[in-house]
């Protein structure tokens, strides 16, 4: 299928952009021609990203942002109208994850995840749809093999990405005939912050390693294939050989999976 879409002076908008899989994203859509609004909780480092790129050639704009504060998304999102003049990519990128049993794992653990991961990307997608329609744009969404498959010793993450399914498959269907598509990418395991700020049952941060299974992607591989499905329109972009055998493990054999995953992850759920 050949390219539907250039990036050629397209205005991204970016959240978790300080962090590995962010920023690689920036510079591959950067070098692609667009131009960039780079937001992060750590705004400092959002904006020395953006003052980075900029010295490489990029238009760039760093921002700090909690995505799980409606008001703002809202107002990061019209700072960057206002900067820019318009707006053509939203990247849902933010995440946190935990690594903890269901048993073992508080209530606000689940409602932080869920607060960032689905909220976060439901607060900018609303804030920026009003300008995506004119401009017949791009919403990209980057969830995880578990929001396809289940995931021992992550409840409350794949609940999240299960519910950034629901939500973005559903809005696509209403976005039929306004030209804007949208795209849900299920990267493997990646090499980036995401695990080494997981929380831990009671909320606090984790000291205990992630089970990896496969080869670890880097995260300007991950972007790469996420610009290249993207100028494609592909509509879910599901990464690494182990990621597709999961999704057809699941759907096919899914009693078999869920015995291979627990041998997979088995130190985890036996810690004490």
């Amino acid at each position: 299928m050949g390219s539907k879409r250039n990036f050629q002076d397209k205005v991204v908008f970016l959240t978790g952009a300080a962090g590995g899989l962010g920023r690689a994203m920036a510079r591959v859509f950067g070098r692609a021609g667009a131009r960039i609004c780079l937001t992060d909780l750590d705004g400092p480092a959002a904006a020395a990203l953006a003052e980075e790129l900029k010295s490489e050639g990029h238009d760039c704009l760093g921002l700090p942002l909690d995505v799980t504060s409606e008001e703002e998304c809202r107002a990061a999102v019209n700072k960057a109208v206002e900067h820019f003049g318009r707006l053509d990519v939203l990247i849902n990128n933010a995440g946190l994850t935990h690594r903890s049993p269901f048993v073992q794992t508080e209530a606000r653990v689940f409602h932080r995840v869920m607060a960032v991961n689905f909220f976060g990307s439901l607060y900018c997608t609303q804030a920026a749809l009003g300008h995506l329609i004119p401009s017949r744009g791009l919403i990209i969404v980057i969830s995880s093999i578990a929001g396809l498959a289940p995931l021992l010793g992550r409840t409350g993450y794949s609940a999240s990405k299960h519910a950034l399914h629901g939500l973005f498959e559903s809005l696509r269907t209403e976005l039929t005939g306004a030209g804007v598509a949208v795209m849900i990418v299920c990267p493997g395991f990646t090499r980036t912050n995401i695990d080494k700020n997981a929380l831990d049952g009671d909320g606090r941060p984790t000291s205990h390693p992630q089970s990896t299974v496969g080869r670890v992607a880097s995260p300007e591989s991950v972007a790469h294939a996420i610009l290249a499905a993207a100028s494609r329109e592909k509509r879910l972009l599901v990464l690494s050989t182990v990621g597709r055998l999961t999704y057809w493990l699941t759907r096919l054999c899914p009693g078999l999976y869920e015995k291979i995953m627990a041998r997979a992850v088995a130190s985890e759920l036996q810690r004490g």
